[in-house]
C-alpha cells in the first residue's frame, strides 16, 4: 500500500469522530441561566400606587426555543378590563446583555435591555428623546419561593427614580 493511501486510511476514521462530535447547544453558557429565577408559576399581588389600583393575578414564565428564550405569559387580574401581557426576553450575546420585548392587549410595546447587576435584575427603556425619561424593571429580594418586581420611571436620566408598579410574587406549586 503506498504511503499516501495508508496515511488517509489512518486519518479518516479520527476525521469521523471529530466531525460527529454534537457542539454543545447555542444558549448553553451561564449567562443564558440568568433569569431562571423568574421559572415557574406564580400569584401576584400589587398594593394601590397613584394611577394603579389594588389588585392580584398570575404570571407563568418557561424556557422556549431550545432553552434559548424566556416566555413570560401574564394575567393581570379578571374581567374585560385586565391587563393581559406576554414578554420574549432572551440573552444577545454579541451585546452581552439581556433584551426583552413586551406586547400587551392594551396595545402596549416596550423594549428593554440590561442584565445582573449585584443582586438584582434590571432591564431599562432607551432614553426618551427628550434625553431624560427612562424606565426600568427591576427584579429584587429574589427568594426561590417569592422575589418584588418594580416597574420604575426616571425623569432624570436615570439619576433618581421612582415606583410605578410593585408586584409581590409568590411561586405556586407546580
Amino acid at each position: 500500500m503506498n504511503r499516501a493511501l495508508l496515511a488517509l486510511t489512518l486519518t479518516l476514521p479520527l476525521m469521523g469522530s471529530a466531525m460527529g462530535q454534537t457542539p454543545p447547544p447555542p444558549c448553553a453558557g451561564p449567562e443564558f441561566r440568568q433569569m431562571d429565577f423568574w421559572l415557574g408559576r406564580w400569584q401576584l399581588r400589587w398594593e394601590a400606587t397613584p394611577g394603579q389600583a389594588a389588585g392580584s393575578g398570575t404570571n407563568h414564565i418557561t424556557r422556549e426555543l431550545g432553552a434559548c428564550v424566556i416566555k413570560e405569559s401574564f394575567q393581570g387580574g379578571a374581567g374585560p378590563s385586565a391587563l393581559v401581557g406576554v414578554s420574549l426576553s432572551t440573552y444577545a450575546k454579541p451585546r452581552q446583555q439581556w433584551r426583552q420585548t413586551w406586547v400587551d392587549n392594551q396595545g402596549g410595546y416596550i423594549e428593554l435591555a440590561g442584565g445582573m447587576e449585584a443582586e438584582r435584575f434590571v432591564l431599562m427603556t432607551p432614553l426618551a428623546p427628550d434625553a431624560r425619561t427612562r424606565s426600568r424593571m427591576l427584579f429584587e429580594d429574589i427568594r426561590p419561593d417569592s422575589l418584588t418586581w418594580r416597574w420604575q420611571r426616571s425623569s432624570d436620566a436615570g439619576a433618581s427614580w421612582s415606583d410605578q408598579w410593585v408586584i409581590f410574587y409568590k411561586r405556586l406549586p407546580e
